[in-house]
C-alpha cells in the first residue's frame, strides 16, 4: 500500500469504518503529533491519568 500523502510505501494502515489509509513513517508521525495536540487527546490523558508517575 502506498502512503496517502506521498509516493513512499506505507508502514501503517489505520482503519476507520472499514476504510484503510496508508501512511509512511514521516506522515504517521505528523498525523500523530497533530492528534496529540487535540482536545480529545487531552481528555483521554486526564481520564487515564497518563502523566502520573508510579
Amino acid at each position: 500500500m502506498q502512503c496517502h500523502y506521498c509516493d513512499r510505501d506505507a508502514t501503517f494502515a489505520p482503519e476507520s469504518d472499514g476504510i484503510r489509509v496508508g501512511l509512511c513513517d514521516e506522515h504517521f508521525r505528523e498525523q500523530f503529533e497533530e492528534l496529540a495536540e487535540t482536545e480529545a487527546m487531552e481528555s483521554l490523558r486526564e481520564q487515564f491519568d497518563v502523566d502520573r508517575l508510579e
